[in-house]
């Protein structure tokens, strides 16, 4: 081989290499979970998160911000008739809808929450209306419904829930609080966003846990638990039993995991494993997480093996399964009708 045929497979060789490391024309180069430079980049739990992901999307394509993208494909879910998000969901134990919602923006670094929030279709639009409208970051309640009113949100007549309190509060003389968790009975919608621009925001709203004591208040309100979003880094959320997402503050840990230089999949797998050696419960924990760093390469993982997290982009918009650390099955309740 002469050296003008030699220099020219050389620079021949050195070209399909750099195609093949940068994706470029392999089908593969979804399936990796590495997207960068495609972005927007949706992601959300569930398969129900999908639907929820397009909109999203679109509202993007329309000019609207991450932000806007993510309040609107959370609302879709709130008002879809859903069993686990909005007043759709699954009641407490009065019989009461009382529902959870968190929001927040990457940049400015700014959230706002609403928890056991009764009678308010958009909780999520509540949340928002939360960081932008007042110096706090969670409203709670009758504070929180107060509120929503205040800013003209759509409200549900509330005479009914009085009623259905009364008769529980009734039934509370004779009978124990019951203090058995069926791990079933919940999911989260969770929804984050990457735009063009590389700027990240996420949502999370659910009606909780089944039968619940009324006032209780899972991870999905709780900035640091359900949801973590560093504009730096990437954002991470959380969907299963929130009692055991909350006390070890995951999503901030899974996003911490990603600033050390884990991979979205990884930094969900290693917060599950790290939360599983210090729990009684091990890996009996009902806890899945997805996430997405700055380059738009996302993840999920979690304690069950049947776990479907939804991902859209301009190209594609699919179900997948996250990384299953147990063979645990646990049934997609939002899907309930």
């Amino acid at each position: 081989m002469n050296n003008s045929s030699r220099r020219n497979f050389l620079l021949h060789t050195s070209i399909a290499a750099a195609t093949t490391s940068l994706g470029i024309g392999c089908s593969t180069t979804y399936r990796t979970n590495q997207i960068t430079n495609h972005r927007p980049v949706i992601i959300s739990t569930w398969s129900f998160g999908k639907p929820a992901n397009e909109l999203a999307l679109q509202t993007l394509q329309d000019g609207g911000s991450a932000l806007d993208a993510v309040e609107q494909g959370i609302r879709l879910v709130e008002s879809s008739g859903n069993s686990s998000v909005g007043l759709s969901g699954n009641p407490n134990a009065a019989g009461v809808p009382q529902l959870d919602a968190c929001i927040m923006n990457g940049p400015g670094h700014r959230a706002g929450s609403v928890a056991g929030i009764e009678g308010v279709v958009h909780p999520i639009t509540a949340a928002r209306l939360v960081m932008e409208k007042t110096p706090h970051v969670m409203l709670v309640g009758r504070g929180a419904r107060w509120f929503s009113e205040q800013q003209g949100l759509k409200t549900n007549d509330n005479a009914e829930d009085k009623k259905r309190y009364e008769s529980w509060l009734k039934k509370q003389k004779q009978n124990s609080l019951n203090k058995e968790i069926n791990s079933d009975n919940h999911d989260t919608v969770t929804l984050i966003v990457i735009d063009k621009n590389g700027d990240i925001a996420g949502g999370c709203s659910t009606s909780g846990l089944s039968g619940k004591i009324p006032g209780r208040v899972g991870d999905s309100p709780i900035i640091g638990s359900g949801l973590y979003v560093d504009n730096e880094v990437g954002a991470a959320g959380a969907t299963g039993l929130g009692e055991n997402v909350m006390r070890y503050c995951a999503s901030y840990q899974v996003v911490e995991n990603m600033r050390q230089g884990m991979s979205p999949t990884k930094a969900c797998a290693e917060a599950i494993k790290r939360i599983a050696r210090i729990d009684p419960l091990g890996m009996n924990l009902g806890i899945n997480f997805i996430a997405i760093n700055k380059r738009g390469e996302f993840g999920a993982a979690g304690t069950q093996a049947n776990f479907p997290y939804s991902i859209t982009t301009k190209d594609f918009s699919e179900v997948r399964k996250g990384k299953a650390l147990s063979a645990a099955y646990q049934k997609e309740g939002g899907n309930e009708k």
